[in-house]
């Protein structure tokens, strides 16, 4: 049986009518590794739901989550969520809401944009909220700065909808083949009037600001307004198929290639082995589990210490990531600590601190 680890390399070998159709990682919803509520939003990042980003630039604030809700008999048991909690009713000319997800160039090629042989793109995903009215999702080409926006129309309240649409062929710009980020899909929630002035752009061409998301609904027009997604599927041809449903295993990897985090979950759970270079800093190895998109580029940890027996437990106050001897596969931390009666040279344990919410976390988001 393969690795799971080489099932991410075959991904961007596969043909439309092949397995690994889906150019949406984690479409079901299934991964959260950060966790599964964020309250408070005003500023964009990654929150929640895995490889789904959440864009807010001074229109309300708002809460993101993992919910246990889905269509009836669907087979999807998750959604992401977005729930205002400000109100912005009259937002300025540049204030905009949306949620994103990035997808590298490598993962695209079989839609040969940029040539006579391009292909149409199907998007198809499940959607309900309480603000009823037209809403906009964009396919927006980072490479060339070109851009597609169509309509949908969530038409009943409170009620969980199937959407399909269909973008032609792009035969202008090709996307990079290389793991940065070629295309991405956003789903307008709200915007001001810079994004709002102009003809909504359904062919493909220069991505101008004002036609993004024209017809818009407001989100962030009354506090509690929510709206949920699931099931998002974007595939090659013209045709919505079947939800492709992956192991959760392999939707976990897949996610872990941008964003890995530790998460013992027991008290004094064990991360990784380090040693000692004084008694006020330790260094480790902090290995992956799956080759990420590229070096990580940034670190965060809560909740854990370094342990020796003889030594006692001493919580960290601060970490950094090696700027030179980091890779995709394996990271070198250095942690500051009071391991008092330790010796440089010594090993020890870089462990949850009496806490099972502790975790080690590294990024490699587009």
């Amino acid at each position: 049986m393969a690795k799971l680890s080489n099932i991410l390399t075959a991904r961007s070998s596969q043909g439309p009518s092949d397995n690994f159709k889906n150019l949406i990682i984690n479409g079901a919803m299934q991964v959260a590794q950060r966790g599964t509520s964020v309250a408070s939003i005003t500023t964009p990042d990654y929150y929640t739901v895995d490889r789904f980003g959440f864009n807010a630039n001074t229109m309300g604030t708002y809460t993101m989550s993992q919910e246990n809700d889905a269509p009836t008999g669907s087979g999807f048991r998750k959604s992401a969520k977005v729930l205002c909690t400000t109100a912005d009713s009259s937002p300025a000319a540049d204030d905009y809401i949306f949620l994103y997800q990035p997808i590298e160039g490598q993962n695209l090629q079989q839609i040969k944009k940029g040539t006579a042989s391009a292909e149409q793109l199907t998007l198809s995903f499940w959607v309900k909220a309480n603000a009823t009215g037209t809403y906009i999702v964009e396919l927006f080409d980072v490479d060339n700065s070109r851009s597609i926006s169509k309509s949908y129309t969530v038409s009943a309240s409170a009620t969980w909808e199937y959407k399909t649409i269909t973008f032609p062929a792009d035969t202008t710009g090709a996307f990079d083949n290389d793991n940065g980020n070629s295309l991405q899909l956003n789903w307008w929630l709200g915007v001001g009037s810079n994004r709002d002035s102009g003809t909504l752009q359904t062919t493909w061409g220069s991505r101008t600001t004002a036609n993004l998301a024209v017809g818009q609904t407001n989100l962030a027009s009354a506090t509690n307004n929510y709206w949920q997604v699931t099931g998002v599927q974007l595939e090659v041809g013209d045709t919505a198929t079947p939800f492709e449903f992956t192991p959760y295993a392999q939707d976990l990897l897949e996610c872990q290639r941008y964003y890995y985090r530790n998460t013992p979950g027991t008290t004094y759970g064990y991360h990784c082995l380090a040693q000692v270079r004084s008694t006020t800093q330790v260094q480790g190895a902090f290995h992956l589990p799956t080759s990420m998109r590229t070096a990580p580029t940034s670190l965060d940890f809560s909740n854990i210490a370094v342990e020796r027996g003889g030594i006692g437990v001493y919580a960290i106050s601060a970490g950094t990531m090696g700027s030179t001897d980091v890779g995709p596969n394996v990271v070198k931390l250095a942690f500051t600590n009071s391991a008092s009666g330790a010796s440089a040279g010594q090993s020890i344990n870089i462990i949850n601190n009496s806490n099972a919410d502790g975790y080690i976390a590294v990024s490699a988001e587009l």
